[in-house]
């Protein structure tokens, strides 16, 4: 008998097939007006984007524009590619377009997916970004797919590492950008950095196309991003607590594999103050427990988190004396990236390489609070269904299922569980002799290098010819992949998440075009690629015949997701293929989140040796433990979010108020307010409200005055006057404040006051934004203990956090006001006899090395006061110093 809800879905369908089904007549439409777009010319295509472009931008709807500009789209990649999109994949774009995921399978073509909605978005003027997981793709990608947006009359930027500023910026201006997660998130940070909106990068945020949007929005979501610079170095500190880390004996530290925690015990905090004593490290007499401790116990536990939870060539390797981090989702080293914390140093001194200073955070920002800034937003992938509730309540993001364009063929055979590692792994090499014994091509899955590395050696010994797949081998990764659905293969590779290049049965085509061409570069293109597809048909069916592309996982991720990316390899496009999961109660997941029910349940079996249990209920059981696992990590991303929420509120304030005092031209009634504000608080304190004038403070306020806003008036006087009260008292000060300013700027020439202010406010924003950023690292670093008093720390951190950037503010009013009030213009004798120094300088003859310069006989140009008009050079240009630095690090640098 049915069950209600299977009743209904029957009755009803899916929400998913009722999404599916709105789309239809959208999707018939536009194959409506296939034969009319077929008749374009080239030149017609170009034609009909203008037209279109100049309805979206008259203010007719995109939604409307819709059949027509996919319509456009699907005929520019027919001519340009040899492309023809399918019905589906029509769908896939409508759906990105209305804001949501489309979760697509694997080999169904969802670079060109991107290029519709892309396409009709762009229309609008403001720029379209498509966001790919790692340079390599953000740069295929744009080269593949600017032959259809050059067809279509747009233009395609690239963004990546390292770019010079210029390119950079064009590329920004692109009405199409590919570009990593990393290096859009770094690009707005760096942006809220510029001194002017010239040197700014990014446009609005308006639309984003997210490729293996799990993998960005959720997997990496965890960390933030965080632009730092170097603070003191303690390297000696690293090396001395590393020293002690081999003495640890098991009762002196716990650890919480699950958490990723260590915490010492009271026979380890003993055990430590001895050492650390002996050591120097920690004064006579003091325990770990005195509060003067605090940052020797942070280090000392850092250093237990790197021995026992960090381990190389699964979570890092080392490369030229370098500690690389892998990214644990997509198997990647992320050169670049550090642990924060001292954690990263903490590795470093346990592998025995250079340790590089700890760094104190200039700005950061969440992958969640970055893209919450695009008006709308859109993702692709093969598997988000698992995360539907977090994409929905962290972004609004609906997940829709797109169905295939050919009924999925492969065959997802129920996990093996065996009892020890040794005879899983003894199953899984007989399982690949068996198939590679009928030339079925094998992508096997592992989850470290480690693991990959001790498989392949396992299959050497059974002299079974194979590739392996991992960080180590970053470089050769395309032709790997490439290469692993021919005859025969056997493939070995640490997750598969966002490869971006297809296993096609019996090898890639084009990979092998481009192999051939480069191999004989006379040869005819056409004719040589007439004869390799033709080689590849023949291969390709031999595979088939073989049973397609067979996924052999040797362990479960803790994220159902990571494994469906690695069975959806398998199959693409409707063709045979078959998955199957080798595990065993010694695997990670098994211990550390599965059920002690299994276990127990396995022993009262009986199993014999090589034996291994296979049952629904056992996939079922393990898919609950997963499940746990996705729901903790939830929890801590929507931690980490709230608590961002907080900072990114203030974040907003922030880089709003630096763009519009770089926009605007009416700085100086920035600086008024902040003056007169600053001149009320100054006589609010030493002329406190409803007071009289025997308890007035007056020397006191006319020394804050001097210190302030470099004014030394006759405070004393105007208190004796009769009948004078604060407000009168505050007026004066003001107009004379006002008449000051006024008489400063006449002397410096008005634009060039203007530039003096705006280069001030923004220098001292960004002063005050570092220090408060690390003073909210550190609240929050503490505020978790607020809970053992029974308080809430999220909204104590609230609270203080407002408080801290109210006195952030206040600060800033304040020393704004005192700078511009201390700053002077010089005289001509001054300037004169400046710029002969200058000149002496330069002109001084280069002496001998071996021959000490007195440093008397030459001035160094940095060391010369700035001349009025340099305010005016921009921020890149030499220093007009002399000095051969950049202005904004030379006389620039306020």
């Amino acid at each position: 008998m049915l069950g209600l809800g299977t009743l209904a879905k029957k009755v009803f369908g899916t929400p998913n097939d009722r999404k599916v089904k709105s789309v239809r007549p959208l999707v018939a439409k536009i194959n409506a007006l296939e034969p009319e777009f077929a008749e374009l010319t080239d030149a017609q295509i170009k034609e009909r984007t203008e037209a279109l472009a100049a309805r979206a931008q008259g203010g007719e709807s995109l939604d409307a524009l819709l059949p027509e500009a996919f319509a456009n789209c699907r005929e520019a990649a027919k001519r340009a590619l040899g492309l023809r999109a399918f019905d589906t994949q029509l769908m896939g774009g409508i759906f990105l377009h209305q804001g949501n995921i489309a979760e697509m399978k694997t080999g169904e073509g969802k670079t060109l997916v991107a290029t519709f909605p892309a396409y009709l978005n762009a229309l609008a003027g403001k720029g379209v970004h498509i966001v790919t997981v790692n340079d390599y793709l953000a740069k295929r990608d744009a080269e593949w797919m600017s032959k259809v947006y050059g067809a279509l009359g747009l233009t395609t930027g690239v963004v990546y590492p390292y770019q010079a500023d210029d390119e950079k910026r064009a590329a920004y201006r692109a009405d199409v950008t590919y570009a990593t997660n990393n290096e859009l998130g770094f690009d707005y940070l760096r942006d809220n950095m510029k001194g002017s909106i010239e040197e700014m990068a990014q446009r609005e945020h308006f639309f984003a196309i997210v490729d293996e949007v799990d993998s960005i929005l959720i997997d990496e979501a965890r960390t933030p991003l965080i632009i730092s610079g170097p603070s003191q170095d303690r390297s000696e500190l690293y090396v001395t607590l590393d020293a002690f880390m081999a003495e640890l004996q098991p009762e002196h530290f716990k650890l919480d594999e699950k958490a990723r925690s260590a915490t010492y015990t009271e026979a380890g905090n003993e055990f430590l103050e001895q050492r650390l004593t002996e050591a120097g490290v920690l004064p006579e007499g003091q325990t770990l427990y005195d509060p003067e401790s605090t940052t020797i116990v942070h280090h000392v536990t850092q250093a237990l988190r790197a021995h026992r939870l960090f381990f190389r060539d699964q979570n890092y390797i080392v490369r030229d004396g370098e500690v690389v981090l892998i990214d644990e989702f997509s198997g990647r080293m992320t050169p670049g990236r550090r642990l924060s914390d001292g954690l990263h140093q903490a590795i470093e001194a346990k592998e025995g390489v250079e340790i590089q200073p700890e760094n104190v955070t200039l700005a950061s920002v969440t992958f969640q609070n970055y893209f919450r800034l695009y008006n709308k937003l859109g993702g692709m992938t093969g598997t988000a269904t698992t995360e539907a509730e977090e994409f929905a309540e962290i972004y609004k993001l609906g997940v829709v299922e797109v169905p295939t364009n050919r009924p999925i063929q492969r065959k997802d055979d129920h996990d093996r569980v065996y009892r020890t590692a040794d005879e899983k792994y003894a199953a899984v090499v007989e399982a690949i002799k068996t198939a590679h014994a009928k030339g079925q091509p094998l992508l096997v899955g592992t989850t470290s290098i480690e693991k990959s590395e001790m498989l392949s050696e396992l299959l050497k010994a059974a002299e079974i010819p194979h590739n392996v797949l991992n960080a180590r081998q970053h470089e050769q990764e395309a032709q790997i992949v490439a290469d692993a659905g021919k005859l025969n293969a056997v493939t070995i590779a640490t997750n598969m998440a966002g490869r971006g290049t297809d296993i096609q049965l019996g090898g890639n085509v084009e990979m092998k075009v481009m192999e051939a061409l480069a191999a004989n570069p006379d040869a005819d293109p056409d004719a040589l690629r007439e004869q390799i597809e033709a080689a590849h048909a023949d291969e390709k069916a031999k595979v088939l015949e073989a049973g397609g592309l067979f996924v052999l996982a040797t362990e479960r991720h803790e994220s159902r997701r990571i494994d469906n990316q690695l069975r959806g390899r398998s199959g693409r496009q409707g063709d045979r293929g078959r998955s199957l999961f080798f595990l065993s109660l010694e695997d990670d997941l098994m211990r550390i989140f599965g059920s002690e029910r299994l276990e127990k349940v396995l022993g009262s079996l009986g199993m014999k040796e090589g034996e291994a249990i296979i049952h629904p209920w056992v996939n079922k059981s393990l898919e609950r433990a997963q499940a746990k696992v996705e729901g903790r990590n939830f929890d801590i991303r929507k931690q980490l979010l709230k608590f961002d929420d907080v900072m990114n509120d203030q974040r907003k304030a922030i880089f709003g108020q630096r763009r519009e005092i770089m926009e605007t031209t009416e700085v100086e009634e920035i600086t008024a307010d902040m003056r007169e504000q600053v001149i009320e608080d100054i006589v609010d304190q030493y002329l406190p409200p409803k007071t009289y004038a025997d308890q007035w403070n007056t020397q006191g306020l006319k020394e804050a005055l001097m210190e302030k806003v470099n004014l030394d008036l006759p405070v004393i006087d105007w208190a004796a006057e009769e009948g004078v009260d604060q407000s009168d008292i505050q007026e004066r000060i003001e107009a004379a404040a006002t008449a000051y300013m006024a008489d400063k700027a006449e002397r410096f020439g008005g634009d060039t006051m203007r530039q003096i202010e705006k280069q001030v406010l923004l220098n001292t924003i960004d002063t005050k934004w570092r220090e408060h950023l690390v003073t909210l690292e550190h609240l929050r670093s503490v505020i978790g203990f607020r809970g053992y008093a029974q308080r809430d720390p999220l909204s104590e951190y609230k609270t203080e956090s407002f408080q801290l950037f109210e006195s952030m503010l206040d600060g800033l009013r304040t020393d704004v006001t005192e700078r511009l009030s201390k700053i002077a213009p010089i005289s001509p004798e001054e300037r004169a006899e400046m710029i002969r120094q200058m000149q002496a300088a330069q002109a001084a003859p280069a002496q001998d090395d071996a021959t000490p310069q007195d440093p008397s006989q030459t001035v160094d140009p940095r060391t010369l006061p700035a001349l009025p008009d340099w305010a005016e050079t921009p921020r890149n240009a030499p220093c007009p110093c002399g000095s051969g630095e950049r202005y904004k690090n030379c006389h620039g640098k306020l």
